[in-house]
């Protein structure tokens, strides 16, 4: 028995065209559907930091004026390593 054919090496050139034109365009349209969502996707995580940074100051600002920051030294020091388990 023979081997199948290659259908591919059947196909009229115009059709093999053609069927490559639509397969490009179905791959650029995939691309730039990727690029617009990871381009969404950056812009909201910078938009997260943003909001994590200020939200970070304002906690840091609300420490220092409630006294936080000098009770908090004390413990750390006091409690170095406590907590911890150690293998």
């Amino acid at each position: 028995s023979s081997p199948p054919k290659n259908a591919m090496a059947e196909m009229d050139p115009k059709t093999l065209q053609d069927l490559t034109a639509v397969v490009q365009t179905l791959l650029q349209q995939m691309q730039d559907k990727f690029q617009t969502m990871s381009d969404q996707i950056l812009g909201r995580t910078d938009d997260m930091n943003c909001g994590i940074d200020d939200l970070e100051k304002n906690t840091a600002d609300l420490m220092i004026q409630a006294g936080v920051e000098e009770l908090e030294g004390k413990n750390k020091a006091e409690n170095k390593g406590a907590g911890r388990v150690y293998l």
